[in-house]
């Protein structure tokens, strides 16, 4: 179960109070909130996804990078999340006020694309943090849902394994759903050729 603190508290304090003791924090509407530890599944997920993300930008010779930590701090600073998968493009980084000595990002230049593997606070990741990385301006974002948590309205009724890409068109984000042998269609790698079924398997 995630924990919350109940003060509210600035980006400034919370990278300041952020402790080193292997606990994963986010900023959520200014509360610091303690987020659950991840399954073995859960972390399955994450790596194959990095792996196969890592593959296809180094492939593409792109300035890149997926790093092991890093925040990303909405536009009102009133939430900084650290993604499950975060690509960062390192030809911006040097216009980052934060990145260097607090590894945070502000500008949606930096992130071609972000990644959320759903858990059980799965509210967080197909409402908060959707409207934050749409409001920040983030390409693309996927919400990674493996074990079929969100709500039914998100995935299905039967609820079933489901990868949403969520792509910038304007300023609003345009959904597509990708389930079983469904190549996922991403706009970031137009030739990244991935099922819906591999990222599924991984968790097995």
């Amino acid at each position: 179960m995630i924990q919350t603190l109940p003060e509210t508290v600035t980006f400034e304090k919370f990278i300041e109070w952020y402790p080193n003791d292997g606990v994963r924090y986010e900023l959520h509407n200014g509360i610091i909130t303690q987020m659950a530890p991840p399954t073995g599944d859960h972390e399955k997920v994450v790596g194959f996804l990095a792996r196969k993300l890592t593959v296809e930008f180094d492939r593409l010779n792109l300035p890149y990078t997926i790093p092991k930590t890093a925040f990303v701090k909405t536009p009102s600073a009133k939430s900084t999340y650290s993604p499950d998968v975060l690509l960062l493009n390192l030809d911006n980084l040097g216009n980052e006020p934060l990145f260097q000595k607090q590894s945070t990002v502000t500008q949606a230049a930096s992130v071609p694309l972000v990644v959320e593997v759903v858990s059980t606070n799965w509210r967080d990741d197909y409402h908060l943090k959707f409207a934050d990385y749409e409001e920040m301006g983030i390409l693309e974002y996927w919400i990674a849902d493996y074990a079929a948590n969100g709500g039914k309205r998100f995935i299905g009724d039967p609820k079933q394994p489901t990868i949403t890409v969520c792509q910038l068109v304007g300023d609003e984000y345009q959904v597509s759903k990708f389930t079983g042998s469904n190549v996922i269609i991403s706009p970031t790698f137009p030739q990244l050729n991935l099922t819906a079924k591999q990222i599924f398997d991984a968790a097995l």
